[in-house]
């Protein structure tokens, strides 16, 4: 059976018996990067949002500020962007991950009669 998925054996919370749950194959350990990648994306975009509080008060008045608002906004669109990529990206590498599993699983069972 591939490292990507097993299938679970026992019942419990994460599923019944004989669900697949994924482990750490190549296709799970992509879709775990992606995840973090979005995740670490959308901390920093809030982290941009905190870091800009205050300066229009600070600043008011100056031609500056309606810049960097301009800025700000485009830059906290293009990281929502990147999140939205990730966490598309993220589903489906795990889909990938439970197709190659079962796959793996189907053609392990036609050999099991015949060792």
């Amino acid at each position: 059976m591939s490292h990507a998925v097993r299938r679970q054996q026992s019942s419990g919370p994460s599923g019944g018996a004989g669900e697949l749950r994924r482990s750490g194959g190549p296709w799970t350990r992509a879709s775990a990067t992606a995840g973090a990648l979005g995740t670490s994306t959308e901390t920093a975009r809030s982290a941009l949002g905190r870091g800009h509080e205050g300066v229009a008060a600070g600043g008011a008045g100056l031609t500056a500020v309606a810049a960097l608002a301009g800025l700000r906004k485009s830059w906290e669109e293009r990281l929502a962007a990147v999140r939205d990529e990730c966490e598309a990206l993220r589903g489906a590498l795990l889909t990938v991950a439970r197709e190659m599993g079962e796959t793996d699983t189907a053609v392990g069972n036609s050999f099991a009669g015949r060792r």
